[in-house]
């Protein structure tokens, strides 16, 4: 058991460091000092945190629910594509391993669907095949800004996907899978559509994205369990905050339609991959990290510190820097956004470590 937890710990140290890579980059294009700077970080950004952190993450995750060794080449790929990004390697390296490891994720969820034959699943199965389409068309040299919606699809879809299993708990009606159904579906040909025909697309997506968080706000355990205590309830917090970030996000899209820079862009891409998807992670951290490396990570309540921190230096950079256009609020937000997520990082490692409590090894 020891042994395989290790080696599962091997194939997430790449996207460890795409974290960290990518938390570096963050740095730089806030002007702030930085570890490390080259000209090639900043460029890479956005896909070293989406492709190689949170796909590596997730990949692995679903690799260790498949338990075939076919499975973990998703999770190779991904972060060895997300280590070539910041090496002298052409980046073209890079993003062909991204695309494959990418693709290769779409397959490994086929085996998944077989098992169950479950929206759920197929969800998923979506958010994978949204992340190759993203990057496939960064490889073919669309740039990084008009990917969003590919990216952003991936982890939305992931987790809402992820969320109607849990859903079921409270024994959902047909009519609400059938509505979430449509939501899914709408929400993956506005992706495409915002690639085809930008002008009208993004506002489209921007409205399917909000009818997918109506019906997470509306179905989601989460508005139940956030009245426990403990680790169901910090999860719970996480989520339902994280849920109001991509409101924000779809009502950007749907009122300013096509954003590829500025201040609205700024705000729809940190609202969707800080507020929404590393509050997911933080979320279920606590669940999945043991499930794939087979060591126990207690809860533990100063977990609400980079879980708060977070989200206040992201409300400080989106309103005061984004809104209303003061740099120093931008700026400094951004510095916390990255303090946040490295505490995190630090304290589920010292969770880790110091293992379950002794109150609760006795009861």
């Amino acid at each position: 058991m020891v042994r395989i937890g290790r080696a599962r710990l091997v194939l997430l140290i790449p996207g460890a460091f795409a974290l960290l890579a990518g938390l570096d980059a963050a740095l730089i294009l806030l002007g702030m000092p930085a570890p490390v700077t080259t000209t090639r970080l900043p460029q890479v950004h956005g896909p070293l945190l989406v492709l190689g952190f949170v796909g590596t993450l997730v990949a692995l995750e679903r690799s260790v629910a498949l338990a075939r060794i076919v499975g973990y080449a998703a999770p190779l790929l991904l972060g060895l594509g997300a280590i070539a990004l910041v090496t002298p390697l052409p980046i073209t390296v890079g993003k062909a391993l991204l695309a494959v490891g990418s693709a290769a994720f779409v397959v490994l969820y086929i085996p998944l669907w077989r098992r169950s034959r479950d929206v759920a699943v197929l969800v998923q199965v979506l958010g994978a095949v949204l992340a190759t389409g993203g990057a496939l068309l960064w490889l073919g040299g669309v740039d990084v800004p008009h990917l969003l919606p590919w990216l952003a699809g991936f982890v939305v879809l992931t987790i809402a996907g992820e969320r109607l299993e849990l859903a079921r708990v409270a024994v959902l009606l047909a009519q609400a899978v059938r509505s979430f159904q449509v939501a899914c579906a709408a929400f993956l040909l506005c992706v495409a559509a915002s690639l085809l025909w930008p002008a009208v697309g993004y506002r489209l997506l921007g409205l399917s994205l909000l009818a997918i968080v109506l019906w997470l706000a509306t179905y989601d355990v989460a508005k139940r369990t956030v009245r426990g205590t403990g680790l169901v309830r910090f999860s719970a917090v996480c989520l339902l905050i994280g849920y109001f970030w991509i409101g924000c996000a779809g009502t950007i899209w749907t009122l300013n339609g096509l954003v590829i820079d500025g201040a609205a862009y700024d705000a729809v891409i940190h609202a969707v991959f800080l507020g929404f998807t590393m509050s997911m992670i933080m979320a279920h951290a606590s669940v999945i990290l043991p499930a794939v490396l087979r060591r126990p990570l207690p809860y533990r309540p100063v977990f609400y510190l980079p879980a708060l921190l977070l989200h206040a230096s992201l409300l400080l950079r989106l309103l005061g820097g984004d809104a209303w256009g003061n740099s120093a609020s931008w700026q400094w937000g951004g510095v916390f956004n990255v303090v946040a997520l490295l505490l995190f990082v630090v304290m589920a490692a010292w969770s880790s470590i110091r293992g379950v409590p002794k109150r609760d090894r006795a009861s």
